[in-house]
């Protein structure tokens, strides 16, 4: 497994993480502890959650369960911010909110700290000064060890950096943000911004939504149980006449050079210097290995230049 600093701070973290936003949701305690005891085996340090998965705290309740002895050999990341039961009051980035929510979090993942503590979603209705000195009391508490954003514009993460610079504040050390090889969006503002600030980038949706992972044809019905199978929103985002025939020249490309379609996905993922992880999440045991398999071929600049034409 490599493993990569995140930010400019001396966290390291894995090149392959583990999305957990399946936990107390699709998956139950067994199954959970099953991938997460595989996960560890297999290397992976970063487990990323957040509270509302799980259908507002299972996942981190499940996790807690499941670390044991072995939470320290992990980096325990986690967000806040989008909608938690009871209203206007459970949701945000308020001094007020985030005192709780962390709380909240600490007790249903069994720890005392947390790693990587996110702010999940934009609060325009919350100074962001106000969000980096809660945030920045946390760290000095030592309920918190790195900070990072989630879902901000460009601009809205180089006004964080300022603040915190200017202030002396805990500065964020990480974006969470989509970015695929069918949504490269980040590229235009996020990804320069990110670097100017010393930044790195946690992708999610690294596979489209499931798209990049080879297992899906045009021409061919969903397979059951699948995010594509129901239709609705990711159908109409992502499986589009456009993305198919970008998929299609991506799967030719990796045939040629004999690996799959999962595999161009994530190492061109992995290839990005600004990267630090790459967040995947995963239902089975086995899929652990494959995801990092996945990120292991190191392509050539000039391969890199020929998927860009492809994607372009």
């Amino acid at each position: 497994m490599e493993f990569r600093n995140l930010g400019t701070s001396g966290l390291r973290v894995s090149v392959v993480g583990l999305g957990c936003n399946n936990f107390g949701g699709r998956l139950d305690l067994a199954a959970t502890q099953a991938v997460i005891d595989r996960a560890i085996d297999a290397g992976i340090t970063l487990f990323d959650t957040a509270d509302m998965y799980g259908n507002g705290g299972g996942s981190e309740t499940l996790m807690g369960q499941s670390f044991g002895a072995r939470r320290k050999d992990i980096v325990l990341a986690t967000k806040f911010s989008w909608p938690m039961s009871g209203g206007e009051m459970n949701r945000g980035g308020s001094r007020r909110y985030i005192m709780q929510a962390v709380e909240a979090s600490l007790k249903r993942l069994q720890t005392d700290w947390i790693d990587l503590y996110q702010l999940h979603k934009q609060d325009p209705l919350t100074p962001m000064e106000e969000t980096l000195r809660a945030f920045d009391d946390l760290v000095r508490q030592g309920k918190v060890r790195y900070i990072g954003v989630s879902n901000h514009p460009a601009w809205k993460v180089v006004q964080a950096h300022w603040i915190s610079r200017s202030g002396g504040l805990e500065r964020f050390q990480s974006c969470q943000d989509e970015y695929s090889l069918l949504v490269r969006d980040a590229e235009k503002e996020l990804a320069p911004a990110m670097q100017a600030c010393g930044m790195s980038l946690l992708p999610y949706f690294p596979l489209a939504s499931g798209l990049l992972t080879g297992k899906y044809r045009q021409d061919e019905a969903a397979p059951a149980g699948t995010r594509y199978a129901s239709g609705g929103n990711y159908m109409t985002r992502y499986w589009t006449d456009q993305n198919w025939r970008k998929v299609e020249t991506l799967r030719a490309f990796a045939t040629q050079r004999g690996h799959t379609l999962l595999e161009l996905a994530f190492s061109w993922l992995a290839c990005k210097p600004f990267v630090a992880s790459v967040i995947a999440g995963a239902t089975k045991p086995e899929q652990i290995e494959a995801n990092i398999k996945a990120a292991s071929w190191k392509l050539t600049d000039a391969e890199m230049t020929e998927i860009d034409s492809i994607t372009a």
